[in-house]
């Protein structure tokens, strides 16, 4: 039998057998790699979905149909190890994510809005609870099998459904006295698995790089750097097919071990438009580290790393990144007015730009170091002092 059919044998034994309080699943696996599991009622305040056995995922999230609501509540999952068949305890997935304000993240007819992902491991079973105000229409959450190519994004429905290419500008290079910061080693796209033929639309290019923007991915820290491929293939998949962006949304991605990965493509010396910080996409690049930040601090690796993408990146622009920059806000984000100039430092948090706890309060506390690392980034190296005292001369051969 083939890896493909044990493993279709064995999803739908499982879907058919006994399932705990959910009972049997009301499941409709279908050959292009996507589970619906459907919920009765229509409750405004409250969406469940009770324990099941679902297709295998490593990631999860949860979307919605209208790409400019909120979830103004709260989003917990339960997940199954496919490992020891235990139940994780009650995770809080993080709300506090916009649709990009400008580009194909935001025009394209799939376009959903969504919760960050969050990563779980091998898993084979999930439980969800949601609560709010009042819910989007068309919760769904999105099962990401980050190992099962093009067709990873399995969809269990919570709530019923309702209802020309940019041309880059000239890219602006070094500017004299630059700082001569080195590009940091990096793992390319084709390296970590980017599946290329997602990605429907070329990028779009914005004049120039004002500003980084430093993140976390959230989620858990509960992770071997063998994984962190797999997690940014993950992030990637539920930004293109769950979200309906067209590409991962940061520009580049850091994990706990210091490894720098290449997130959207484009060029990674280029002023690519990302999709990162809402109303601050423009003339701004963005690094997200793996992990949350709220409960775990960070190390030297990540300091370091994070440190010198910003010093390289904006090296390119000859900008200095411990000082500040005056962007313009392009949409009303909860935090600033559309067209608002605000002052922001040259390596910012995500929160700096948007209402968000991201990227986590112990990164976050990091940042002034970060600036100081990657400020001496670029100088030169003292040269070591010559010797003096006695027999000086003798050791240097005079």
């Amino acid at each position: 039998m083939t890896r493909h059919l044990l493993r279709t044998a064995v999803a739908t034994a499982l879907a058919l057998g006994a399932l705990g309080p959910a009972g049997p699943a009301l499941a409709s696996p279908s050959s292009d790699g996507v589970h619906t599991v459907r919920v009765p009622g229509g409750d405004p305040h409250e969406r469940s979905l009770a324990p099941r056995t679902t297709e295998p995922f490593s990631m999860l999230g949860i979307t919605w149909d209208d790409p400019d609501a909120a979830l103004d509540g709260t989003a917990q999952v339960r997940t199954r190890s496919r490992e020891s068949g235990a139940w994780s305890p009650w995770r809080a997935l993080d709300t506090d994510v916009r649709t990009p304000e400008t580009s194909p993240d935001r025009d394209g007819a799939s376009v959903r809005g969504g919760t960050q992902p969050l990563w779980a491991g091998p898993s084979d079973g999930v439980q969800v609870r949601v609560s709010g105000s009042r819910l989007p229409a068309g919760l769904r959450v999105e099962l990401v099998d980050p190992e099962g190519g093009a067709e990873a994004v399995h969809t269990a429905v919570v709530e019923p459904d309702l209802v020309e290419p940019d041309v880059p500008p000239a890219v602006v290079g070094p500017a004299a006295g630059a700082p001569s910061a080195e590009r940091p080693a990096m793992t390319p796209r084709s390296a970590w698995g980017a599946d290329e033929s997602l990605v429907k639309d070329p990028p779009s290019y914005t004049a120039d790089t004002q500003a980084l923007f430093v993140h976390h991915t959230a989620g858990t820290n509960d992770y071997t750097c063998e994984e962190s491929a797999s997690i940014v293939r993950g992030v990637f998949l539920y930004h293109v097919r769950s979200n309906g962006w067209n590409d991962i949304g940061y520009h580049f991605l850091v994990d706990k071990c210091g490894t720098v990965f290449e997130g959207r493509a484009g060029g990674v010396d280029k002023p690519v438009l990302g999709a990162h910080t809402y109303g601050f996409n423009t003339a701004t690049s963005s690094v997200s580290v793996l992990g949350d930040y709220t409960t775990a601090t960070t190390n030297t690796a990540v300091r370091e790393s994070v440190a010198k993408v910003a010093a390289w990146k904006l090296g390119l622009y000859g900008l200095d990144p411990t000082g500040t920059t005056v962007l313009t806000a392009g949409a009303d984000n909860g935090k600033y007015k559309l067209g608002q100039k605000v002052t922001l430092h040259r390596v910012s948090g995500h929160r700096d730009g948007y209402p968000t706890a991201c990227p986590g309060q112990n990164l976050y506390d990091d940042l002034p170091e970060i600036r100081t690392l990657a400020g001496n980034a670029g100088k030169p190296t003292e040269p070591a002092p010559e010797p003096t005292g006695p027999g000086t001369e003798a050791v240097l051969g005079r």
